[in-house]
């Protein structure tokens, strides 16, 4: 599993033109939140997708060299299969390494489920769908987990 996470001081996600998943850190009082991008793979597990969200709610990388965790800052969650692109050989990416809907999908919803069970506030995309993700990166920072 791989999860680009980027620290944001804004983020929403848009399907056909509707907002579907919005975090406003500023409006929860805090200065920062987090945009997870999540890709899964034919080798990820359940265990997997929790050990992540552990990890990306308490990583310090927030305001301070706090976590999400300590700022109790909200989450969006999209899911990107395009983060495993194998681009080696050509010029078009093979997607073989990214793991099909139906193995995918449950892990994508298990990472955002498992940071609501560690105290987030999480908003979701939609799993599948062409969506429109708008983000003000802050510093700019970004991170990627592998798992």
């Amino acid at each position: 599993m791989r999860v680009l996470l980027q620290r944001v001081t804004s983020a929403q996600v848009s399907v056909d033109g509707a907002v579907v998943g919005r975090i406003d850190p500023a409006g929860a009082g805090v200065p920062h939140g987090l945009l997870a991008l999540v890709g899964a793979t034919h080798t990820d597990t359940e265990a997997t997708a929790q050990a992540l969200a552990d990890k990306a709610w308490r990583l310090r990388i927030l305001d301070g060299e706090r976590s999400a965790a300590d700022l109790n800052a909200p989450v969006l969650v999209v899911s990107q299969f395009t983060l495993y692109a194998n681009t080696a050989k050509g010029r078009r990416p093979s997607w073989n390494a990214a793991a099909p809907g139906p193995i995918a999908e449950p892990l994508v919803d298990t990472f955002a489920d498992t940071l609501r069970t560690l105290g987030a506030t999480v908003a979701t995309g939609h799993f599948g769908a062409h969506m429109e993700v708008q983000l003000t990166n802050d510093g700019p920072v970004t991170v990627l987990l592998e798992g």
